[in-house]
This record gives C-alpha cells, sequence and structure tokens, in this order.
C-alpha cells in the first residue's frame, strides 16, 4: 500500500487541480490517500467535490495546528512554512507528496526526504511564473501537454523519465463542481468575460480596468460578467466597494471569487473573453470563441513566449476603446479559430481516458521508480576498504 498526501494549503482554486488526482487515486485499492487543507474550515468543501469525483476512501487532515487558531485569526490563509514544518512529522512518513505550487518545497530544507515531490499544475498558461526554475526541484512533473514538455525539457526543469504528459484534471473538477447557470441577466445579450489577473505589472486591472467597467455599464448591446482571477480582490483594497455600483446594473454581474470564479461556469457561460495574462483564456477556448486582450503595460506580444496566448485575438492598447475592441473581436475570429484549435491542442493533452486517471497512474509508477532506484542504489558500506584477515593462531 503506497501513501499520497495531496497538498490543498492554498486558495481553493488550485484544490480543483488536484482533488480530481486524490478521488482517482482513491479508486485504485492500493493507495492510501490523504488530502491536506489549511484549516478545518475547507475540509467538506475539499470532501463534496471528491464525492462528486466518484472518489473511495480518503482521509481529510487540517495542517495548521488548531491550538495556533489564535494567530492566524485575521490571516485568510496561515504561513504556508509554519504550517508545513508542523506538519513534517506526518507528511514524512508518506510515499509521495503532490502539490500545485511550489512552497511545499520548504518541506526538503528542513529534512523531509522520503516521500517523492510531485509538482502539479494549477493553471497552463504561457506566464513565466508556471515556469520558474523552482520547479527543477521537484522529483517528478505531472504536465498538461506537449506545450510545457517543449518549454520545461528547453529550460531544463523536467527530465526524461521524471515526468508524464497527463492532460488537465480540473476539467473533470469543473464538470462535476458546476451548477446550473444562474439567470444572471434578465435581457439575453452576447456575454463577454471580463477576466483580468491579479499580476499590477502584466494585468489590466490597474490602468484599464475602471474604464472597461464603465463602457460596458453605459451601452446596451453586451451582457458583462467581471470575474477576475481570485487574487485580485486580495491585493486591490476596497474592491468590492468600488465596483458595487457597477454590480447593481441589470447587465453586468460581479464576481469577486466565488467558487464559480474557479470552476470554469463563466467561461463555459460566455460568448467572448476579454482579459490579458490570465491561463484561463485557454480554458475558454475548449470552445473557440472570439478572444480580445488588453495590454496595459506594452508588454504583450504574441512572439514572446510569455504570451504568446494573445495570437488567440486582436491587441488593445486603450480601456475606453474597449467596446471597439469587443467588436474587432467578433468580426475577426475566423482568422483566429484555427490558431485557438492548434493552441489548445498543444496546450492540453486529452484522451479517451480520464486525465485524473492518467495522473494517478503516474503517481504510483513514479512512487515504484523511486523503490526500484532505491533497491539497485549500492550500499555506502561497500565502499569501505575491506576488513583485514585474521591472523593465525599461534
Amino acid at each position: 500500500m503506497h501513501t499520497v498526501c495531496l497538498l490543498n494549503i492554498a486558495q481553493w482554486h488550485q484544490a480543483l487541480h488536484v482533488l480530481p488526482i486524490a478521488a482517482a487515486l482513491s479508486r485504485r485499492g492500493d493507495v492510501d490517500v490523504h488530502v491536506a487543507v489549511a484549516r478545518a474550515g475547507s475540509i467538506e468543501p475539499a470532501r463534496a467535490l471528491c464525492e462528486t469525483l466518484g472518489a473511495g476512501g480518503l482521509t481529510f487532515r487540517a495542517l495548521w495546528p488548531k491550538g495556533l487558531d489564535g494567530l492566524t485569526a485575521s490571516a485568510r490563509h496561515p504561513p504556508k512554512r509554519l504550517m508545513l514544518a508542523a506538519a513534517a512529522p506526518f507528511l514524512a512518513g508518506c510515499d509521495a507528496l503532490v502539490a500545485p505550487e511550489r512552497t511545499s518545497l520548504f518541506l526538503k530544507r528542513i529534512g523531509v526526504r522520503r516521500p517523492l515531490m510531485i509538482h502539479s499544475d494549477h493553471g497552463a498558461g504561457d506566464r513565466a511564473v508556471g515556469f520558474e526554475p523552482r520547479i527543477a526541484q521537484f522529483d517528478f512533473a505531472l504536465l498538461a501537454g506537449a506545450k510545457q514538455e517543449a518549454r520545461m525539457l528547453r529550460e531544463r526543469l523536467i527530465r526524461p523519465g521524471r515526468y508524464r504528459i497527463v492532460g488537465y484534471p480540473k476539467f473533470e473538477a469543473a464538470e462535476a463542481s458546476r451548477g446550473a447557470q444562474a439567470p444572471w441577466f434578465a435581457t439575453p445579450r452576447p456575454t463577454v468575460l471580463y477576466n483580468p489577473h491579479f499580476d499590477a505589472a502584466l494585468g489590466s486591472w490597474d490602468r484599464f480596468g475602471a474604464d472597461v467597467l464603465r463602457a460596458f455599464a453605459a451601452q446596451s448591446r453586451f451582457n458583462l460578467i467581471f470575474a477576475p482571477h481570485i487574487r485580485l480582490a486580495q491585493r486591490v483594497r476596497g474592491l468590492a466597494d468600488l465596483v458595487a455600483p457597477f454590480a447593481a446594473l441589470p447587465h453586468v454581474h460581479v464576481d469577486l471569487g466565488g467558487a464559480r470564479s474557479c470552476d470554469m461556469t463563466y467561461a463555459r457561460a460566455a460568448d467572448i473573453y476579454l482579459g490579458d495574462v490570465s491561463s484561463q483564456v485557454y480554458e475558454f477556448i475548449a470552445q473557440p470563441r472570439p478572444c480580445a486582450f488588453l495590454d496595459a503595460g506594452g508588454v504583450l506580444s504574441p512572439d514572446d513566449p510569455n504570451t504568446a496566448h494573445v495570437r488567440l485575438g486582436p491587441i488593445g492598447r486603450d480601456g475606453r476603446d474597449v467596446l471597439a475592441l469587443v467588436d474587432r473581436a467578433v468580426r475577426t475570429f475566423g482568422e483566429h479559430h484555427p490558431r485557438q484549435l492548434a493552441a489548445f491542442a498543444d496546450t492540453f493533452d486529452l484522451g479517451e481516458r480520464s486525465c485524473s486517471e492518467r495522473a494517478a497512474d503516474a503517481v504510483v509508477d513514479a512512487i515504484l521508480q523511486a523503490r526500484r532506484a532505491r533497491r539497485r542504489a549500492p550500499d555506502p558500506r561497500a565502499t569501505l576498504a575491506p576488513a583485514l584477515p585474521r591472523e593465525p593462531a599461534p
């Protein structure tokens, strides 16, 4: 029996990437599966999704000690490194830890050596942060498709035999968690999803966000869903108060971090995508549709591998002209349609078998591979000089 722990110690949107793997592992029968969350309050949502995904027996545990709750009562999440250190005695006994973020590598720094550290996606976009050097410190990686494989090999973040292309398990989590579409708009119109990223240097919100909302508020041709990356509301103080007047309009729907902003509900419901650097554009083009991009900092280029997604639609550089940009995206969609098809196929390796089951197989195979390697490793005692023969007794 293998013991595997899947770490969900950050925001909910990351959990959607690993919980399908947990469910698939639990159905195998040869894995003792643990799902770790930060606080006890996160267990029930994780349990509910795993049950919807058809999980077998799972153990859920909160890593942050209850006795320390008073120290972080006002924080959204406990300090990750302190939490990992507190949980190290349990985590050190696992055969593998599957993590969608890189802070978990801290365990290696504090002497946790036994478990394989397995990196899983929490997005399949182009930004450099998705290809950061720390990925090379993992023992194994689960990849979404050929695009990631080529770039990670080129940048020496992965090695042959130490990764597997498994597809994108989040698609399964999104399908399982998504409920019936709410009647957000009384009047049917083409719906635009505005999905700005939280990164101040690359995203469009700081310079263009208010102009975009004002432009859509003053027109009657489109409905607008404003569902930014979940971390934007955490970075921009007072964002909810700022957008409240727009949220009151009948043709504007605002979600600053609810479950529907994470599970592709809006990406499936919208007719047109408007964004900047979010990897969610690749989830949107699962069904090709018009896309448009706002370049607030003059940094978006189809020739830059970090922003290659802007090949999928026109680019605008003035928030006040956003309606004209959206019209251009609709008008030129025929030009971008084949690019979207090619980009989706390059990003996500999807087949007849579920991505979560492929990922579960890869995790178990990595554990078995590591065990075989340990058995083949030379005994360090064999390098010592052989003992001299005893002299015969007189």
